[in-house]
């Protein structure tokens, strides 16, 4: 390799080091706002006692706004979907908490499982961010989990079956905590260059697992 050759290697590298930086910086970004959006969406619904509404509504909306942000990932429009994603999905939350909060040690329970969440999140990225690891091996594992996981979740609630929706629970941390670190390393290895889309995946796992362990807590506590 001459000296021309390895100065443009060099550039190329280094080029794609930034534009792997910006994906990552935009992305941590736009989930910090899209959490507090979230979290201000949740203590609202929860400040007016709003009703859940319902299982079919709640797959209808977060499906249609999913499809929506990945349609228009590349344009300003996308944003403005992830926060109604981010924003519908909060309003759904309310509730549930209200739910919690009712209970003798609700309270706990829900501060005990913000807290893990907020610790296995910051965990996983850290080591993911750190170590450098490729998890892409993942991603086919990943999705046949998550769509079992989610038929059973289905089958669980139509069929009132409180011992697989404790295993679907159980399922579903185990599943978004290697969603964290598949999404991830797709944004530092260049799998994933669009923000958007990295921060809604980011979003729906950090979601996913805290409602999980809101739900095995629940039970471990006595109050399901």
């Amino acid at each position: 390799m001459n000296i021309q050759s390895a100065a443009t290697a060099a550039a190329r590298a280094q080029t794609g080091v930034l534009a792997t930086n910006k994906v990552i910086r935009n992305t941590y970004m736009l989930l910090s706002m899209t959490l507090l959006f979230s979290a201000l969406a949740a203590g609202t619904s929860m400040a007016l006692n709003l009703p859940h509404p319902g299982i079919l509504l709640t797959l209808g909306g977060y499906f249609g706004l999913l499809f929506l942000t990945s349609k228009f990932r590349d344009s300003t429009l996308g944003l403005a979907f992830v926060f109604a994603l981010t924003g519908f999905m909060g309003y759904t939350l309310g509730p549930i908490l209200n739910a919690y909060l009712s209970l003798p040690n609700g309270g706990q329970v829900v501060m005990n499982a913000l807290g893990a969440t907020g610790a296995i999140f910051l965990g996983l990225s850290g080591y993911a961010l750190t170590s450098r690891k490729d998890f892409s091996f993942m991603g086919g594992f990943l999705m046949v989990g998550i769509l079992v996981a989610f038929l059973a979740g289905l089958g669980a609630l139509f069929f009132e079956m409180p011992g697989l929706s404790l295993a679907v629970s159980a399922m579903f941390v185990l599943l978004m905590a290697g969603l964290i670190l598949y999404q991830t390393s797709e944004i530092i290895h260049g799998g994933e260059t669009n923000y958007i889309m990295a921060t809604v995946t980011l979003y729906v796992s950090i979601f996913n697992l805290f409602t999980s362990l809101l739900h095995l807590l629940g039970v471990l506590g006595g109050d399901d």
